[in-house]
């Protein structure tokens, strides 16, 4: 019998204020994907999320998690959940490790809250400020808390509603680096109005405006053009040849940092980013190289694409 998605979402609307805010939304997600949830402000973001969190519930279709109706088994979104909604819900006046303890009793992990603890502080870059008050904390820091408070329980699916809001662009890349490190082991959906953030993090987008899904497919295949890339430090052809993802590149400048890639079949922008950051060269900008993303995202918002796109 086939492994059931980690999340499937089967016709899911919700009304608010007597007004269908979320149409008929049908789309899955499998461990190990990264969904870059798109759409312009009212776009109806926030209000999917919500449902896949469980906190909020659909007034039609269902949301299922590991093939079980979250509406049956509400006790799943606390067990196989993580969520960080676009304000983190922190208790400031306390340090890092006082919340996470706190959060781990919740997910029901008395027994085992120091080692969850532990394991999300060091996943999340939290060492050094673990003994600090949250209220104390930059914006940077406190987003990698929300986010330790999310997947400390090692839940199957993590959702993030626009986690870099707010950030400055070192912080922002430190946030990519580490959703596409969590996509490794996880189902991710990334809710975003950022296309450089998908971009970086996600192996597909689905597009939302006023409410229904317009688009959906794999990033590579958007891109299919070429992605381009900036590194902080110089790479040659054979370089970037070798990295498995890659098919052919070729240079965008003349000092070896500026880059037009075309992908292998099958690889993703996150793939890719994920191989240049092991290599060490400082992965500084990555995005679609034929702005194919952005020309279908601007269409839809435009009110000028109304169909699915596999």
């Amino acid at each position: 019998m086939p492994t059931p998605p980690v999340l499937a979402l089967d016709r899911v609307s919700r009304d608010l204020a007597g007004r269908r805010v979320v149409r008929d939304l049908t789309l899955t997600l499998a461990k190990g994907e990264v969904l870059g949830l798109l759409g312009v402000n009212g776009a109806g973001k926030s209000t999917t999320l919500r449902m896949i969190a469980g906190v909020l519930a659909p007034s039609a279709g269902t949301v299922r998690i590991d093939g079980e109706d979250l509406a049956e088994r509400a006790e799943l979104a606390r067990r196989r959940i993580g969520y960080l909604p676009e304000v983190p819900p922190l208790h400031t006046e306390l340090t890092v490790t006082e919340f996470l303890a706190f959060c781990a009793r919740l997910h029901g992990l008395a027994r085992e809250a120091d080692a969850a603890v532990g394991r999300a502080i060091e996943r999340c870059g939290l060492g050094d400020v673990r003994r600090r008050l949250i209220g104390a904390l930059s914006k940077g820091f406190r987003q990698r808390v929300g986010l330790a408070q999310a997947i400390l329980h090692e839940p199957a699916l993590i959702v993030l509603d626009e986690p870099a809001s707010g950030l400055d662009p070192v912080q922002t890349l430190n946030l990519r680096e580490l959703v596409r490190g969590l996509g490794a082991d996880h189902a991710v959906v990334l809710s975003t109005h950022v296309l450089p953030d998908v971009v970086a993090c996600c192996d597909r987008v689905a597009i939302l405006h006023e409410g229904v899904l317009r688009h959906e497919g794999s990033l590579a295949g958007s891109m299919s053009a070429g992605i381009y890339v900036r590194t902080a430090k110089p790479m040659k052809t054979g370089d970037w040849l070798a990295l498995p993802a890659v098919a052919a590149a070729a240079p965008a400048a003349n000092d070896g940092m500026h880059w037009q890639i075309r992908l292998r079949d099958g690889a993703s922008a996150s793939t890719l980013a994920a191989l240049i950051v092991e290599r060490g060269v400082g992965l500084e900008e990555l995005r679609a190289g034929n702005a194919a993303l952005e020309e279908t995202f601007m269409a839809i918002a435009a009110g000028g694409a109304t169909a699915v796109a596999a």
